[in-house]
């Protein structure tokens, strides 16, 4: 019984030994390398070479117990056992002198993996910017306010950093406005502008009761600047409850839809974009809006989502609202996006962003 458990160690010593000798031939061909093409990197070299040394170390270890076995279960006597044994002196002595390192190497192991986990993160960190940034410029939840249903949704394009803005707010005991716009171009520029755009304009339609009077102040703060190669265009809509009204004012951005029982009105660019000329001058229309109107508002993604050389363009925008006008906002929104989705082949490559408010 001895001898069979003797000779099958030797033989699964004999294969993990070659198991670990092909491991550790790589190991070192991966220390090479390292050595070769990444010559400062002494810390990864150094950490490959500890794991090619253990994998050697291992493999030795294995080679010296098959003979060893081999030879107690053909031979039997103590001073046999003992030659055969005592080769494991050699690995054992290998691993004392080793040994030396292992602290150092435990320690820069530690350090790559901190180093490692901090890059980690900082790469998710900047994965996540764009979506911290959108959520800011087109939030997933807008405030409910009494008297008013407000539908709204956002496609990010193709971009890393959205341009596109929306937003509704109180500015009075009895006054909402609603505010889209979109900066011109992508990338961490245009998104930081059109958050400043955005919470200017808070300021702005608060201090003055005229959304036009809110674009001409907002105009000279960005204009002044010398961001000449970007411009802006927005929308801003201010309903007010007690008087039955709205006022509409637009720096060159695609028409505002106005859909009462009788009709849609185009309700179409007041001034120009905004940042091209801090001196340009505005003004606003003001229209009674009844119980069951509503406006939409979209930036041009929508309009311009393209099959080959044909637009989604303002026709089809008006077609797919007026079969949606019962639908609640939220869904008419949708159903628009889905429409120049669908004309466009599935994809819109520009941010695309639509609200729909109704009256009650």
């Amino acid at each position: 019984m001895t001898t069979i458990i003797l000779a099958t160690l030797a033989v699964l010593s004999t294969a993990t030994s070659v198991v670990y000798a092909r491991s550790a031939r790589r190991r070192f061909r991966l220390a090479r390398l390292i050595e070769t093409d990444s010559a400062d990197d002494r810390e990864g070299h150094s950490l490959a070479f500890a794991a090619y040394r253990k994998e050697a170390h291992t493999s030795m270890v294995y080679a010296l117990i098959a003979p060893a076995a081999a030879v107690v279960a053909v031979f039997d006597g103590a001073n046999v056992t003992t030659a055969a044994f005592g080769l494991l002196v050699v690995p054992a002595a290998a691993s004392l002198w080793w040994s030396r390192t292992l602290a150092r190497e435990a320690r820069m192991a530690r350090n790559r993996y901190d180093i490692e986990r901090r890059a980690s993160e900082a790469l998710e960190q900047e994965q996540l910017a764009p979506k911290a940034w959108a959520a800011r410029l087109a939030p997933e939840q807008v405030p409910d306010f009494p008297g008013f249903e407000i539908g709204r949704v956002y496609q990010a394009g193709s971009g890393l950093m959205a341009g596109d803005f929306f937003d509704v707010h109180r500015v009075g005991p009895t006054r909402v406005a609603a505010v889209i716009g979109d900066v011109a171009g992508h990338g961490i520029e245009s998104s930081i502008t059109a958050f400043q755009a955005k919470y200017l304009l808070r300021v702005f339609l608060r201090q003055f009761r005229d959304p036009a009077q809110a674009f001409e102040e907002l105009n000279e703060q960005l204009a002044s600047g010398d961001r000449h190669e970007e411009f802006i265009s927005a929308a801003v809509v201010v309903f007010d409850t007690e008087a039955g009204t709205l006022r509409c004012a637009s720096a060159g951005h695609p028409a505002v839809f106005f859909f009462q029982e009788d009709g849609v009105k185009p309700l179409r660019s007041t001034g120009p974009l905004l940042m091209l000329d801090s001196n340009a001058t505005y003004f606003s229309r003001e229209i009674p809006m009844e119980s069951g109107d509503m406006i939409v508002m979209y930036t041009d993604g929508l309009a311009e989502a393209r099959a080959g050389g044909s637009l989604f363009g303002e026709d089809r925008i008006i077609k797919t609202a007026e079969r949606e006008l019962n639908a609640p906002p939220d869904v008419l929104c949708k159903a628009l996006l889905d429409a120049a989705k669908d004309h466009a082949g599935g994809i819109i490559d520009d941010d695309t962003a639509v609200m729909a408010i109704r009256r009650d």
